[in-house]
């Protein structure tokens, strides 16, 4: 049986990522997914292929990339591929202080976390909002709810990502087009291992498993809602962060989050 609706997942070969195509495969999406990783994408593109008996394909670029996302997206409209589900799953974190990183890798982090996302957004939205219907689904962070010191660049792209989403859920309210944000925790994925934040403090107060956070996040887009924070944990050091004073706020981020 042709697959009916499809959907685009980027950071598809390993964590939510992964997690997500699965959950898209077993609802009977298409599946587009994307990946640096070529030889795991694969893998996974297979994988769905054979559990699930849907349609999948790969395409493996760097998204950080400008240029790479606009050839994917001319590789879409050529291919006639039409997206009614979109998951901006990509992004990386890095830990540390900000003068003492490289700017190459600030500015790598903000192309890829909210450059990306962005220009996908804007690009598939469109089709959806002339369909008439569609499902955006975009990973922020806890980290989006207060500046992080030593995650400085990290937690402010993801305040952008969360901001976003929620004012883009607004303008798309009477369309069909839905924008939910996941606002996930320390969750066990290879993000902390690139991070470096296996390390700090906050690690030690518990990570959820990815198929948990995966599944609320999914279940959270498919019923329109409008943000999801993951774990009762997480609720409330989010609630916390709003009746605590701004300057006691970021010195216990720092602590937290500290190399």
């Amino acid at each position: 049986m042709k697959n009916t609706k499809t959907a685009l997942v980027t950071g598809a070969s390993g964590g939510l990522g992964l997690e997500f195509a699965r959950l898209l495969a077993a609802d009977g999406y298409r599946l587009v997914l994307v990946s640096r990783n070529e030889s795991v994408l694969k893998e996974v593109t297979a994988e769905m292929q054979s559990l699930y008996g849907v349609e999948a394909q790969y395409f493996a670029t760097d998204l950080s990339k400008p240029e790479n996302v606009e050839s994917l997206l001319h590789q879409l409209q050529s291919g006639n591929i039409s997206i009614d589900c979109l998951i901006n799953n990509a992004g990386f974190g890095d830990a540390g202080y900000f003068l003492e990183k490289p700017f190459s890798l600030h500015h790598e982090m903000m192309m890829l976390n909210m450059h990306t996302l962005t220009k996908l957004t804007y690009a598939l939205a469109q089709a959806m909002k002339a369909k008439g219907h569609g499902y955006i689904l975009n990973l922020a962070s806890t980290a989006a709810f207060q500046p992080a010191p030593a995650f400085a660049v990290y937690a402010a792209t993801k305040s952008y990502v969360l901001s976003l989403s929620e004012a883009l859920r607004y303008e798309l309210r009477n369309t069909g087009v839905s924008v939910t944000v996941s606002c996930p925790g320390p969750t066990e994925t290879p993000f902390h291992d690139r991070a470096s934040t296996r390390t700090s403090k906050i690690m030690k107060m518990g990570m959820m498993k990815p198929e948990v956070v995966a599944e609320q996040a999914f279940k959270a887009m498919k019923s329109r809602k409008r943000r999801v924070v993951h774990g009762w944990l997480n609720k409330l050091l989010t609630f916390s962060g709003t009746i605590t004073p701004r300057a006691l706020l970021i010195k216990t981020t720092h602590d937290l989050m500290k190399p």
